[in-house]
């Protein structure tokens, strides 16, 4: 695949992945094109300090919501690769907001895949979470349905129209909402806030998702669901390295929280290939003839979850995680200045 000739759209551009993902690709992969889909217009004006659309510059940035098709239509006009980035994420909102996650995470993804399929889009790929699995809230039921959409929206394509296919990966570090910059600023109040001790989470930078996200692209014939081989964390190790010396109050586990999350469920694992630092979940329907990637079958039983995940990050590693979200947050501000 030739990252040069490739037309790209990306909605939720201006979100965390999405920017990074756009100068990850323009820096490196150079696309024919590169259009920046969002309904933030003060995010695009930011976003256009890092990635400029003047008259020499690939990139173009479009207004618009996942729930519009129409507009959605028009931006994948001429369109090769969709990368579906756009998704309310935070679990509380959407257990407040139930409609509103429903109409952007399931409907919007929906008519992403309608209009990839009207434009003649040639490979679309949806960032999906490891709360879709077995999921526990609402967002990560909008997010299984979404992610099964992808998957079966290559019955509506064929062996030779649109692609469809899934990411699955979990926390990522830097991302709005992130628990790093929460713990960094208690650690000023000297008390950290924790919902359980024991609470395990899948970990990776933005920048392994992205290239993990590229990857994907470039290996993906329809149907499947990515999921990186990645660390696993612990909550407390975390509070230990950010502030040693904070006293600690337990909040409890909220509504719809996982104690450990899971990536890969054990009922998928039956039709999941092993590969090169991934595994992938194959279409496990009768009717699907589409080619698949090859690797080596898991063994039964099998299950890849946050607290029996064989990698997990040493202290060391998680300080140099931390370092680099303080030097973020500095760059941040003096670029706000």
């Amino acid at each position: 695949m030739d990252w040069r000739e490739q037309t790209v759209l990306v909605t939720g551009g201006t979100g965390s992945f999405g920017k990074r993902f756009a100068q990850v690709l323009l820096e490196e992969q150079k696309p024919k094109k590169l259009i920046v889909f969002s309904r933030d217009e003060v995010k695009q004006l930011e976003m256009r300090a890092v990635c400029d659309d003047g008259p020499n510059s690939p990139v173009r940035y479009f207004i618009g919501d996942v729930r519009d098709r129409d507009r959605l239509v028009r931006a994948m006009n001429g369109v090769t690769v969709v990368v579906h980035a756009a998704a309310l994420k935070q679990v509380p909102a959407c257990e407040y907001n139930p409609f509103e996650a429903i109409q952007t995470n399931v409907l919007g993804s929906k008519n992403v895949i309608d209009a990839a399929l009207d434009c003649g889009v040639e490979r679309a790929l949806m960032i999906c979470t490891d709360k879709a699995v077995n999921p526990a809230n609402l967002y990560g039921a909008t997010k299984l349905c979404a992610e099964k959409l992808f998957v079966n929206g290559n019955a509506y394509s064929g062996q030779h129209g649109t692609k469809f296919a899934a990411t699955r990966y979990g926390n990522v570090v830097g991302s709005r909402g992130s628990v790093i910059p929460l713990f960094l600023k208690q650690k000023e109040e000297g008390v950290i806030t924790i919902t359980d001790e024991r609470m395990t989470r899948f970990w990776l930078t933005l920048d392994q998702g992205v290239r993990f996200v590229i990857r994907s692209i470039e290996l993906m014939n329809g149907g499947e669901v990515f999921v990186p081989k990645i660390p696993s964390m612990s909550l407390s190790d975390l509070a230990d390295v950010i502030a040693p010396n904070c006293k600690r109050w337990i909040t409890g586990i909220r509504p719809g929280e996982k104690l450990h999350e899971v990536l890969l469920s054990e009922e998928e694992a039956r039709h999941t290939m092993e590969y090169d630092g991934m595994f992938i979940v194959t279409p496990p329907h009768s009717w699907w003839k589409g080619p698949k990637v090859q690797g080596q079958a898991l063994p039964e039983p099998f299950s890849y979850c946050s607290d029996t995940n064989p990698h997990w990050l040493t202290k060391r590693e998680l300080e140099h995680i931390v370092q680099l979200e303080v030097d973020s947050q500095q760059a941040m501000a003096v670029g706000a200045n």
